[in-house]
């Protein structure tokens, strides 16, 4: 008899997201056993208690979930569990790192825009792209052959974003790092941009209508903002492959149906067997119905 599926939910709040939890049931799981607040320190009792009650083949019944608001502190805690596991002896379950939303949401914002623009001789330009949306979102847009841009107010944290996001695809791909300051160091970044995804701070407003519409060469806009101000004027939150001024256009909420099914489908993924590992790459592949 199989045995119950259970989701092992290590969040980096102090409460558990209800969130994550509403998503897990809606994919199936039987079971989630939710812990908030969890350091490093604490991940290797909590993977060993899935990975020693259960034998070998019954395993893939047990996955582990890594969220929260904090993606560096979920990075740490995805990096810790896969430390905690004994693969030689199938001692061993899938886990997924999605904190905030950042591996979901970013795949939904690619997979819009791919559904337009493909990535072989264009360019795509990451604004707010220093975040972990935008710069997962860069590299999933970079590995699909785009030429990247992350643009930042700091020239310094866009290269960083930059370097990190290079050293991750192929060689001879092309991801660099601006600071434009002004409205007219911003329109000559778009010169050649057939891409803008936007993924800047809620309720900060990072490219003016008046930029954008008159951008000959400029095809698909996501802005991944939902606070208001949004992130590109112009640009209405429930957009959904919208024509505005020649361009397609998609809004927070537009982009946020298909991360809910994305959500969905890579935790039900999870149990398939016990040997998964879903960071942005690997949710970017999976195949939705």
């Amino acid at each position: 008899m199989s045995k119950r599926t259970i989701l092992v939910q290590l969040d980096t709040d102090n409460h558990p997201s209800v969130f994550d939890r509403v998503v897990a049931v809606d994919a199936g799981v039987d079971e989630i056993f939710a812990y908030g607040n969890v350091s490093t320190e604490q991940v290797q009792a909590l993977v060993h208690g899935a990975i020693f009650t259960r034998g070998p083949a019954d395993l893939r019944n047990t996955a582990i979930f890594i969220g929260g608001s904090d993606v560096a502190r979920g990075e740490a805690l995805m990096g810790e569990a896969q430390k905690h596991m004994i693969p030689e002896f199938g001692l061993r379950v899938s886990v997924m790192l999605d904190a905030n939303g950042c591996n979901t949401t970013a795949s939904a914002a690619v997979r819009s825009v791919e559904k337009h623009v493909s990535g072989q001789g264009n360019r795509a330009l990451v604004l707010g792209g220093t975040g972990p949306v935008g710069q997962r979102a860069g590299l999933l847009l970079a590995r699909g052959g785009f030429e990247v841009l992350f643009a930042s107010r700091s020239k310094e944290r866009s290269e960083a974003a930059a370097n990190s996001v290079r050293t991750l695809v192929k060689e001879g791909s092309w991801v660099k790092g601006i600071a434009p300051t002004n409205s007219d160091e911003l329109k000559e970044s778009l010169a050649g941009v057939q891409v803008v995804v936007a993924s800047g701070a809620a309720g900060v407003c990072l490219l003016g209508q008046n930029l954008w519409s008159s951008c000959p060469d400029l095809r698909v806009l996501v802005d991944l903002n939902a606070v208001p101000p949004l992130g590109i004027e112009g640009v209405e939150v429930m957009d959904k492959g919208t024509e505005r001024h020649g361009k397609i256009v998609y809004g927070a909420l537009g982009v946020g149906g298909l991360k809910m099914k994305l959500h969905r489908k890579a935790v039900q993924s999870l149990f398939e067997s016990n040997k998964a590992v879903l960071d942005a790459v690997a949710i970017h592949k999976i195949e939705l119905a």
